[in-house]
């Protein structure tokens, strides 16, 4: 747990450190979808074995949006995930493209520290998805988070916004 904060924080601070023509910060709270699959060695014939399960849960957190350019900016958050039995926090720290005045694609790897699980604790996670601007403080995204591993977490997130 203290080295998933510590590499958080890590990357927060070299994020804020880096030259940014402005930052913004930020709420955000919203509901998942997520699987998780497991693979396994065991089927009948020794061959191996993907299990899944789907379920519905939320999340919750804060971010900082740092512009680099009138295009570009990074997207560092921390959030809290709840999926039925296990809960994680997460690092997703996406690259922002402002394709139109209020739509942006964002893509970036999510650093994810899972708080129930006995193994493989710690994932990382691809993600990608797109964002609107609804008013200047108001927004809505929408992600998908693809995992990797024996243990596979992946879902859509959907979010609403606000920054401050």
């Amino acid at each position: 747990m203290k080295k998933v904060v510590l590499v958080g924080a890590a990357l927060f601070a070299c994020v804020l450190g880096a030259k940014a023509q402005e930052i913004k910060w930020g709420a955000k709270a919203g509901i998942d979808f997520a699987t998780v699959k497991v693979k396994m060695n065991g089927g009948f014939f020794g061959e191996t074995v993907e299990a899944s399960e789907s379920e519905t849960g939320f999340f919750v957190g804060g971010f900082a949006e740092i512009g680099f350019s009138e295009k570009w900016s990074v997207q560092p958050e921390v959030l809290y995930v709840a999926i039925k039995d296990a809960s994680m926090l997460s690092v997703p720290v996406l690259a922002k493209y402002k394709v139109a005045e209020k739509f942006n694609l964002l893509a970036g790897p999510s650093l994810n520290y899972n708080l129930d699980w006995e193994d493989e604790k710690f994932k990382v996670n691809l993600d990608f998805g797109a964002a609107y601007t609804i008013t200047e403080n108001i927004g809505v995204s929408a992600k998908y988070s693809m995992g990797f591993g024996d243990i596979k977490l992946n879902g859509v997130f959907m979010a609403v916004e606000y920054k401050f």
